[in-house]
């Protein structure tokens, strides 16, 4: 077989069980495939002893009944740590930082056969929208239309780019504000966020520990399903972890949606959003009738007041998450002059340590958190975020079975052209995502067409807490129904 980089996860699974194919023969296509792919910076540490080892391995135990993912060779956001392998979460202050543990979403891909072919770029500690905020530099979008390098999106932009350029079968993501569907949508790939709780959060670099989730990001609806059902489980050691059986999500992807009803929610028609997006979400809503969906009309009241919610929610836990660099336990260590103490050490260290945007997020949230403001801004935004999320479950309790809305408000934009706008211009680019990861539930994004310069964009849909398998679903059904199947033009 050959082009072995270009197959998704479902159709290698099957090649390797009939004997068609070696994992190695897998391993090897995509390690070449990253040896040339340099100018998309997706890889920031590559494994590439490490992956032949595991393909071997996986090669040896092959079967009809072998694990999900045995051979499958999978990409790694740097915000994962991984056993003896640099987990940087692209930030300076972590530079040379080698756990000594393995975060339990990776063991679970490793236990169910998984080959890890490196670390993928990312935002600092997973904070921006454009893969802009890394120590490594940009991530690059493999889809090109003029000289510009455009944004793969993030922060999760390094897996968006290396499963688009098929530099890998899939990767894993985690989405704090959207951090999967956003880079998902702008580069013509899938992406699922799943319930808060659903993936453990343990050994996963934190940046807003009631928000952040794991998730798959890949080239179908169907490697989506097969790939988080390996990902999710209950793990004691992380307390928001759900000790919830985890169904059989492959299975539940019959496409029969007859009879389902999709929210269409009247908040989301933001004023200034672009023509061709608005003309997506029309075609999204008529795929779905087309598929035997009734469409519903719907309200969440609250929607305007998330993205202000979110960005004093999210900074604020990021405040605290990140005090714990300090130049003391592990990472960076600033170079101090003589005489100065241990306060001279913290902020030298995290002066230098921390990129412009996490020193920002890291004062917002200081700021929010500090006494006198708390009650004024963290405590009213926690009230607003409870209202928010009983709007969903108003909209739920009417019988409402998932939620169909735009990704982004625009396609891929290029690197540079937000960096001298006002942040809250980049923060807007989550304006359509932030409301799940406030809200706890399962989001997806589907690529559902091309703009007028040919460039992808997605459409979301929200399902029920814990309800993945329906979710799933109708993803497939809008999937089936959009018959994406553009690529990018190889040109790195």
């Amino acid at each position: 077989m050959s082009d072995l980089n270009k197959l998704g996860l479902a159709e290698a699974r099957d090649a390797l069980r009939k004997g068609e194919t070696t994992s190695v023969a897998l391993t090897e296509a995509c390690l070449s495939e990253i040896d040339g792919a340099g100018a998309l910076n997706a890889f920031v540490h590559n494994t590439p002893d490490l992956a032949l080892e595991q393909a071997k391995a996986a090669d040896a135990r092959m079967s009809a009944d072998a694990p999900s993912l045995n051979g499958l060779p999978l990409g790694i956001k740097d915000l994962f740590c991984t056993k003896g392998v640099a987990s940087q979460a692209a930030s300076r202050i972590l530079e040379g930082f080698k756990p000594q543990y393995e975060s339990t979403v990776t063991q679970n891909l490793f236990d169910a056969g998984a080959v890890m072919l490196g670390k993928l770029n990312m935002d600092e500690f997973a904070m921006g929208s454009s893969n802009e905020t890394s120590v490594y530099g940009d991530a690059v979008n493999p889809w090109k239309i003029d000289d510009r390098k455009l944004t793969p999106g993030g922060s999760s932009g390094g897996s968006a780019a290396a499963v688009a350029a098929d530099l890998c079968l899939a990767a894993t993501g985690t989405d704090t504000g959207g951090s999967i569907r956003q880079p998902a949508a702008l580069t013509g790939i899938t992406g699922i966020k799943p319930t808060y709780g659903r993936c453990s959060r343990w050994g996963i670099i934190a940046f807003a520990s009631s928000l952040d989730q794991a998730g798959p990001m890949t080239k179908s609806v169907r490697d989506a399903a097969i790939m988080l059902e390996a990902m999710c489980g209950h793990d004691p050691k992380d307390s928001t972890s759900v000790d919830l059986a985890v169904p059989d999500f492959e299975a539940a992807l019959t496409g029969d949606i007859k009879g389902k009803k999709i929210g269409i929610p009247r908040e989301y028609r933001m004023d200034g959003m672009p023509q061709e997006i608005e003309d997506l979400w029309a075609k999204g809503r008529e795929m779905m009738q087309d598929a035997g969906a009734e469409l519903v009309d719907i309200s969440l009241p609250h929607t305007k007041y998330a993205l202000p919610t979110y960005y004093v929610i999210a900074p604020a836990e990021a405040s605290s998450n990140l005090a714990r660099y300090d130049g003391v336990r592990f990472g960076h260590r600033a170079k101090l002059d003589q005489g100065d103490g241990i306060t001279e050490m913290y902020e030298k260290t995290r002066a230098e340590g921390f990129g412009d945007e996490v020193q920002r997020r890291v004062m917002v949230g200081t700021y929010v958190l500090s006494a006198g403001f708390y009650d004024a801004y963290y405590n009213r935004a926690r009230k607003v975020r409870t209202l928010i999320k009983k709007d969903f479950e108003d909209v739920f309790a009417q019988g409402i079975d998932g939620i169909l809305t735009p990704a982004t408000p625009s396609a891929a934009f290029g690197l540079g052209e937000m960096a001298d706008a006002d942040p809250v211009q980049m923060y807007l680019n989550d304006v359509f995502t932030v409301t799940v990861n406030l809200a706890g539930l399962p989001g997806i994004s589907v690529p559902a067409g091309l703009d007028a310069n040919g460039l992808p964009l997605g459409l979301q849909l929200i399902g029920r807490p814990w309800e993945e398998s329906d979710l799933l679903n109708l993803a497939y059904a809008l999937e089936d129904r959009a018959g994406f199947v553009a690529k990018p033009s190889k040109w790195w």
